[in-house]
């Protein structure tokens, strides 16, 4: 074979779970009489509370704080509990599944240093908007800041990474509190919600109610956007020399795709698609100027800088969108904001039209007025505008220099998308250099097929990402893009994989350094490289199979697709591809901290 592979068998329990759990079932029942209360108990309230919910999965890891549910959890069959092997993992899987499916995501763990390793996936789905319900142990309600073992503040320690938090002090109070979470969570701006259960709630009993409905007096988020504002916003698009619109993740997870998609067809205006909302508008479209920002097209970033009226929808003006504020506002230009959440509107940049609503409502309605008005774009204006974007095209800014000795990133993940397109595919990816490449040369034309960490920016989210996927779509392609440095953060769920059959596929494009550290060492820190090689790295060959998966290692550009096809053709298997790529590769186009948005550096020539 052209590339190396080591089979390996996978590992036989002397047991089933399903007889292990029926041994110690009648190993409990010998013991002592089971007695059921009249009520239910804490525990058995928030099971019944998540299967009124529809939660069909449940990611967790068990400790002293949490054995009462984790026994209720014991006695149902309506929910799949998954095993990780961290809790940060428990939560970044729940996190991947309620991108892919839209669904809220659910985490469970225990008191103390289960709270805290939850933090970072906490945080990383409250900076992208994910709509998710952790629920975490805590001591006993009279044990509370007396510093008892395994407590922590979890109220005061996660109250600025999540949408909103609850400490539940009376299990009278347990159903409607879940019932408020799982609602605060999934509507208006989305975001993680936590719900503090101490021990003694979990085991108390009260009668059980779950309400059908929650009416919260201070938490009624807008949809209907502004009629006034929707028709000062069709008049400025029709009038617009130089129109573009720019999209973000609100409209992936809003669900407005389709309307995107009709608005641009109406009315032939260039789209962008920030790293989060790739994939709202067809890669191949030609309308679609492909990603902006600091790693964006240069035909993109030109076209925001240029533009005479912006509508934006769905995103944040982010840092590593327009860089430079003031750069940016050196032009000066419309700009019309859709979002859901109006603290996001004029936060970073002076917006004219500001349209609070959802954006699924809202495209619908301005879609309405631009059809009732009849009214369209000057086409003179608009064919000299695009005449003007397409020189910008012509710079062909992804264009990279290919190889025969050494494995390029670029032409693997390129290579992937060949062999992937028309599949169903999902592509989770970690944080750095591979991330970048996947987005720029991975082309989406589906909504939720591109799952990534984009506000936090967090490493080892790739893999749990992708066991989340694999359990809600088991007939989807799922494929982690990773690096070596990221894997090696949560790899441990290789285990995980293994137990639930999530067979998932690593790319991993082991360049041997971390490598965004490298390249802004590089390019700002006159190459000095603190740091950022590694010296020491495990044989992930062998460390695949040692966790009962498949190890193939890829050193030549002629074995990169053999391999993946190899991968592909194993279908029941998790597969790590450990593929030795260029260790001196930039990401490019890119633009330096402090820079605008059209001072992009092109490649190496720049420098």
């Amino acid at each position: 074979m052209v590339f190396r592979q080591r089979n390996s068998q996978r590992f036989e329990m002397d047991m089933s779970a399903a007889e292990v759990k029926r041994a110690a079932s009648a190993q409990a029942s010998s013991l002592s009489p089971d007695h059921p209360s009249a009520d239910p108990n804490g525990s058995e309230i928030l099971v019944k509370c998540l299967q009124a919910e529809g939660v069909k999965f449940l990611w967790g890891y068990p400790g002293g704080a949490v054995l009462y549910i984790y026994d209720a959890l014991y006695k149902q069959e309506t929910i799949e509990h998954v095993l990780v092997r961290h809790e940060q993992a428990a939560v970044h899987a729940a996190d991947g599944y309620a991108r892919a499916t839209g669904e809220v995501g659910v985490a469970l763990v225990t008191s103390g240093p289960g709270v805290t390793n939850a933090i970072t996936g906490i945080a990383t789905a409250y900076m992208d908007s994910i709509p998710m319900v952790i629920i975490t142990g805590q001591v006993p309600t009279p044990a509370i800041g007396l510093d008892a073992f395994q407590e922590c503040d979890t109220v005061g320690i996660t109250r600025p990474i999540v949408k909103h938090n609850f400490l539940v002090k009376d299990v009278k109070d347990l159903a409607l509190t879940l019932k408020k979470a799982f609602h605060i969570a999934r509507t208006g701006r989305p975001g993680p919600v936590v719900v503090d259960i101490p021990k003694d709630v979990s085991l108390k009993t009260t009668p059980f109610h779950y309400p059908e409905q929650v009416v919260m007096r201070s938490y009624n988020p807008v949809r209907k956007g502004h009629g006034g504002q929707i028709r000062k916003a069709v008049q400025l698009l029709m009038q617009a020399r130089r129109p573009y619109i720019y999209t973000g993740g609100g409209v992936i997870l809003g669900n407005a795709s389709a309307e995107l998609r009709e608005l641009v067809d109406l009315v032939g205006f260039p789209c962008t698609n920030t790293l989060m909302g790739l994939g709202a508008m067809p890669a191949g479209d030609p309308r679609f100027l492909g990603m902006l920002g600091m790693h964006g097209t240069y035909e993109a970033n030109m076209t925001m800088q240029n533009c005479d009226v912006l509508l934006a929808v769905g995103a944040r003006f982010d840092d590593r969108v327009i860089g430079n504020p003031k750069h940016f506002a050196s032009v000066e230009r419309k700009i019309i904001h859709v979002d859901i959440d109006p603290s996001s509107i004029s936060k970073r940049v002076k917006v004219d039209v500001p349209i609070v609503g959802d954006v699924k409502d809202v495209l619908q309605e301005l879609i309405a007025q631009i059809r009732e008005s009849q009214a369209r774009p000057e086409s003179a204006h608009l064919s000299a505008w695009w005449s003007q974007i397409n020189t910008w095209r012509k710079r062909e800014c992804l264009v990279y220099k290919g190889s025969t000795e050494v494995i390029k990133p670029q032409m693997v993940v390129q290579k992937l998308h060949e062999l992937t397109r028309g599949r169903d595919t999902y592509i989770t990816s970690d944080v750095g250099q591979h991330q970048m490449w996947a987005a720029q040369y991975y082309g989406f034309d589906e909504p939720r097929r591109w799952i990534n960490s984009g506000g936090l920016g967090t490493m080892g989210v790739g893999l749990p990402y992708a066991m989340g996927i694999k359990l809600a779509k088991p007939d989807a392609d799922v494929f982690c893009i990773t690096g070596e440095g990221s894997i090696q953060m949560c790899i441990q769920e290789l285990s995980t994989c293994l137990q639930y059959k999530t067979p998932v596929k690593i790319v991993s494009l082991n360049n041997r350094y971390l490598g965004m550290v490298r390249q802004w060492q590089q390019l700002d820190y006159g190459g000095r490289y603190s740091h950022s090689y590694m010296d020491a790295l495990p044989n992930f060959v062998k460390l695949a199979e040692a966790y009962g998966h498949v190890g193939l290692l890829v050193e030549k550009p002629s074995d990169v697709e053999p391999a993946l096809r190899e991968a592909m053709k194993l279908k029941d298997r998790t597969v790590f591809l450990d593929i030795r790529t260029d260790p001196t590769e930039n990401v490019w186009p890119m633009v330096q901290a402090g820079k605008g948005i059209s001072e992009m550096l092109l490649g190496s020539e720049d420098l």
